[in-house]
């Protein structure tokens, strides 16, 4: 058929170079032999076979021993692989047991902090009076102002405080039923001072998470020390 593509001939296949044949013995015309091919020993003695079996053996060792080597190193590199996935984990466990530590701290420090209040209710008013002494001392007057259930007696133990502080003003103490429990305000004309137990408490509390936000799985090394390794790239998965 017009236009059709001439038929290839299949390609024939190499043919295999033949090995040249060899004598196993060659001799002149005299008989004298030039040439003779090593046969195989077929008899050994015993320090030979001794010998023999040393050799195959330390051979044999040395192969089990490089077989047990590269094995371990696989074991190695896999356990270090394992450790790598498991150390980012392990730092967020860590995180949330540190989290619930410091939230734990922060329960005990306020039912410890209200015992103490209910206990000394006025001992806040004269740490605050006693911290002030320099600035209030110039001030002729100072007005305290304090929750319902804290101004009976507040008077003498304020007046106590301010004579063992040196301070000579007037103290006039008042009630505030708006306040909340065991807060108080001190007044003294150029400056005041204000305490909240419950605010106090809601600031630390506030400082608290803050820090642990920031902090976040970037606290202190798991292993003492040391830091979490990044894994290689380009190591190869198993």
């Amino acid at each position: 058929m017009a236009g059709a593509a001439p038929e290839q001939a299949p390609e024939k296949a190499p043919e295999k170079a033949h090995e040249k044949f060899a004598f196993d013995t060659v001799s002149e015309a005299t008989g004298e032999i030039v040439f003779a091919s090593p046969r195989p020993k077929r008899s050994y003695t015993a320090e030979e076979v001794e010998a023999i079996r040393k050799a195959a053996e330390a051979a044999g060792e040395a192969r089990a021993l490089a077989g047990v080597a590269h094995r371990q190193a696989e074991t190695l590199a896999v356990i270090a692989r394992a450790c790598q996935q498991a150390l980012p984990g392990l730092a967020a466990v860590a995180h949330e047991h540190r989290v619930g530590s410091a939230e734990l701290a922060l329960a005990c420090a306020r039912a410890i902090a209200a015992a103490a209040l209910e206990k000394f209710p006025e001992a806040p008013v004269r740490a605050a009076l006693a911290s002030l002494a320099r600035e209030i001392e110039a001030a002729p007057r100072l007005i305290v102002t304090a929750e319902a259930d804290l101004v009976p007696g507040l008077q003498a133990v304020l007046e106590e405080t301010a004579q063992a502080v040196g301070y000579p003003g007037a103290i006039q103490v008042r009630a505030a039923p708006e306040m909340a429990s065991h807060a108080f305000t001190l007044d003294f004309g150029d400056g005041s001072a204000a305490f909240d137990p419950a605010a106090a408490a809601e600031r630390v509390a506030e400082a608290l998470h803050a820090a642990l936000a920031a902090e976040g799985l970037h606290a202190e090394p798991l292993i003492p020390g040391g830091e979490i390794a990044a894994p290689d790239p380009t190591e190869p998965e198993s």
